[in-house]
């Protein structure tokens, strides 16, 4: 059974000078031992997955129960019967270490709330002495009038949405390193508590998903060193996120291992847990069309002069086996390549246009080659980086939310924010360009609101089709999902001449959302910045029927 702190006993522990009983490992329950067993079904009983199913998964993948899909964290009882789950803090347990958040000057002030009033004066006093840590990093101390043998600091990351990847593996080498000092000082059992803090506006839930990932994927490495991670919890958000988190990456039988391949976010990390991006993998292939017994030596005539031997070696038919095609394809002759744009150009304008002809905008043409899409975003990737585009940044058309519920960042668009007539279309582009080039390295998803925007003039589907050919194929590739909050009949009806003229990949990704309470079912309300009329407009739309708006918060609660 899960066990709180304030519940326990003195059994064989003493009382502390703060009057709280020291807690031995015997009386926490370990987590394979824990009767815990959380009911994915009844995650919240607003948002049944019945009333509002995912319109991006099969019917077949969801009644499949991960059959055929490989764990990512399979059962491991070895693993499971080192990890502990606790609801109380961290320094009334007698382990051999405890983890304390801090900043990177070590002080008191920042520390984990009552960690240094337990331990007394002499612990503050080592830190001084430890010249500072760096974010990411962590240092051991004694820990005096604590009952664990010593105290590990380590200083969390800041979050913002802009560095996501960053933020997620400096938490990551946290917790990793801390286990690392644990074992390279002779220590076997460590208690942990949230390194992330809200002071330093890093989402719950993420944050959780970092840390339980980082211990299981340390672990399979090194479980024969260590005999015990306690996770602690002083909150009930953070107890009840670890509760259902921990079944994903410390499943305890074949049922919560098939639930967690169904459940686990897109992204997991690397071996260590660390968020890795492909694109920036440096990847070696071997050499195309080179036969196992090597390269011919070209027989170069003894005719030849001493100077031209070098000129015939690099005019030889032979180094052709050398060069990647994938690379050659983007080495053209200027003049062939111009050719080319011309002839494309003559094409488009010559052809029959039938979505000109309903008025959707000019969207002829042949689509761009992998080679042409690249160097066109790299183009518009690199002037965007030259330029100050503040003023496009200030209309908030788009902008960085947190992320959406498995995980994946989320980047909101505001359509009554799209002013046609007075933004300069050519520097809007760099700017989406700019801020979507982090996420589209990765899984990712875009949420729309129409509210309101039916009364202002939008870009023609030509433009549109412009804007996807030099976002890229990574774009298109990543993007998980587009949830249209409000969405028109208008609206609906462009989408539907997007997925016949522009892009049927991207376009029929486009999940419509009639209420604000179901988009909460998909990217929780705390990852959002909604705009006021957004509000309004639901409230309006749907006449308020069964739901609360708090005036302050903004925050859409069900009405009791």
């Amino acid at each position: 059974m899960y066990r709180a702190g304030a519940a326990t006993t003195n059994r064989g522990g003493l009382p502390t000078d703060s009057g709280d009983s020291v807690v031995t490992l015997d009386q926490v329950p370990r987590w394979s031992e824990s009767e815990i067993r959380y009911s994915y079904e009844n995650e919240d009983p607003s948002f049944s997955n019945s009333y509002f199913p995912d319109p991006l998964t099969s019917a077949s993948e969801g009644e499949s129960s991960g059959n055929g899909m490989v764990s990512r964290f399979p059962v491991d009882h070895e693993i499971n019967s080192k990890i502990y789950l606790w609801r109380g803090n961290p320094w009334n347990l007698e382990v051999d270490a405890v983890v304390n958040s801090t900043n990177e000057n070590l002080d008191e002030a920042h520390s984990s709330p009552g960690l240094h009033a337990a331990a007394g004066p002499g612990l503050a006093e080592e830190c001084a002495t430890l010249g500072g840590c760096r974010t990411g990093m962590a240092k051991v101390t004694n820990a005096y009038d604590l009952p664990a043998r010593r105290v590990i600091h380590t200083v969390g990351p800041k979050y913002a949405v802009k560095y996501h990847t960053a933020a997620e593996n400096a938490l990551s080498h946290c917790y990793r390193s801390c286990l690392e000092l644990l074992i390279e000082n002779g220590l076997q059992s460590i208690a942990v508590g949230c390194i992330y803090t809200e002071a330093k506006n890093y989402p719950r839930e993420p944050a959780a998903h970092v840390a339980i990932r980082t211990v299981r994927r340390f672990l399979e490495k090194q479980k024969d060193k260590i005999h015990a991670v306690v996770f602690c919890t002083t909150t009930a958000p953070d107890t009840e996120i670890y509760k259902r988190l921990l079944p994903l990456y410390f499943p305890r039988d074949k049922h919560e291992e098939e639930v967690a391949i169904l459940k686990l976010p897109a992204d997991v990390g690397d071996e260590n847990g660390e968020t890795v991006i492909d694109d920036r993998k440096i990847r070696i292939k071997p050499l195309p069309n080179l036969k196992k017994t090597g390269p011919r030596t070209p027989q170069i005539s003894t005719d030849l002069p001493v100077s031209d031997i070098g000129l015939a070696r690099r005019n030889s038919s032979y180094l052709d086996s050398y060069l990647d095609p994938a690379f050659m394809s983007l080495i053209k002759d200027p003049d062939q390549r111009r050719r080319e744009q011309w002839e494309k150009a003559a094409q488009a304008r010559s052809g029959f246009n039938c979505a000109k002809m309903l008025g959707y905008g000019d969207i002829g043409g042949p689509p761009l080659s992998a080679a042409e899409e690249y160097s066109l975003h790299s183009r518009y990737l690199a002037k965007a980086n030259s330029l100050n585009l503040s003023e496009i940044a200030e209309m908030k058309i788009v902008y960085r939310g947190g992320v959406d519920s498995e995980g994946r960042p989320v980047m909101v668009v505001v359509g009554a924010h799209f002013l046609l007539r007075c933004l300069d279309l050519e520097r809007f582009v760099l700017y989406v360009v700019k801020e979507f080039e982090p996420l589209i390295q990765k899984p990712y998803t875009i949420v729309y609101f129409h509210s309101a925007a039916s009364l202002q003039m939008q870009p023609d589907l030509g433009w549109m089709k412009r804007l996807e050919q030099i976002l890229g194929r990574k774009h298109q590739r990543n993007l998980h999902a587009i949830y249209v909050l409000h969405p028109t009949f208008g609206l609906k009806a462009s989408i539907f001449a997007m997925q016949l003229f522009v892009d049927n990949v991207v376009w029929n990704k486009v999940v419509y959302v009639d209420r604000l309470l179901q988009l909460f079912k998909y990217v929780p309300r705390e990852q959002l910045t909604i705009p006021d009329f957004v509000f309004q407009h639901d409230l309006e739309v749907n006449g308020g029927k069964g739901v609360i708006v708090d005036p302050r918060t903004k925050y859409v609660y069900q009405r009791p």
